[in-house]
């Protein structure tokens, strides 16, 4: 690919120029490739097939994951997390030593490697929470749980410019990739003044079916606010709110 350069930015098709806009910038590709009735049938596109294959399950898996926790991903992603995390999902899927190629999997794969996963480049829970905590996932009882001891926030939280104010969000997740459907809980703190003043412990449980044999994953982020006439706002629409996957357990 070219990027465009020039004070005129093209869109459309000329010739076998195609023009179009990316994240990356303004960019243009020549037309062409191999006629997709021969990728579909030829024996010499058997690997292209199997990739495809695999790789198309990796993007539904991520899906399914991203929709578990939707709701602490409306104010904690960025805007390459979706090919990031099917990514990180093909990795999952290859690490399937049981299946043949072409048809691995997530539930035979490793889906430990989703641990430290962050859906938040711009604001990694790594880089922004120093508080020790432990996360916790008892299958039996079906409970997904992060303890965090008190800690004084402006020493422990890295927050940024503008912040007065935040609150710890977690959530547990049961997901069946084979069905396509998950159940899960989340739990937060009360918005918390981002000052010297030490926090109370922090316990933060949530619940999903006990004895599941399904993949269970444990996520943690943080929110930062700013306090405006009394009035509580996200800071700068989540920008910078970090939310990562802390404990994974595959499931039987």
């Amino acid at each position: 690919m070219a990027r465009q350069k020039g004070i005129i930015k093209l869109k459309g098709t000329i010739g076998d120029i195609t023009f179009y806009k990316t994240k990356d910038g303004h960019l243009a590709r020549e037309k062409g490739g191999i006629d997709a009735k021969r990728i579909a049938t030829d024996p010499a596109f058997q690997r292209t097939r199997e990739n495809g294959s695999e790789f198309g399950r990796a993007g539904k898996a991520g899906k399914v994951l991203r929709t578990a926790l939707r709701l602490l991903l409306l104010n904690a992603s960025d805007g390459r997390m979706v090919s990031r995390l099917t990514q990180t999902m093909v990795k999952v899927i290859q690490a399937d030593s049981t299946s043949e190629r072409g048809l691995r999997n997530v539930i035979d794969g490793e889906t430990e490697l989703l641990l430290g996963f962050e859906f938040n480049i711009r604001g990694k829970l790594g880089t922004s929470l120093f508080a020790p905590f432990t996360g916790t996932i008892d299958r039996v009882a079906g409970t997904l749980d992060v303890e965090i001891p008190s800690f004084i926030p402006s020493n422990m939280i890295a927050a940024p410019s503008g912040t007065t104010h935040f609150k710890v969000i977690s959530g547990g997740a049961e997901v069946d990739f084979q069905e396509e459907t998950s159940i899960v809980e989340t739990s937060e703190t009360a918005i918390l003044p981002w000052d010297t003043t030490a926090t109370a412990v922090i316990n933060l449980s949530n619940a999903v079916t006990a004895n599941s044999t399904h993949p269970l994953f444990l996520a943690l982020g943080i929110e930062f606010f700013q306090e405006v006439n009394g009035q509580m706002y996200s800071l700068k629409n989540g920008t910078y709110n970090p939310l990562s996957i802390v404990k994974v357990d595959s499931g039987v």
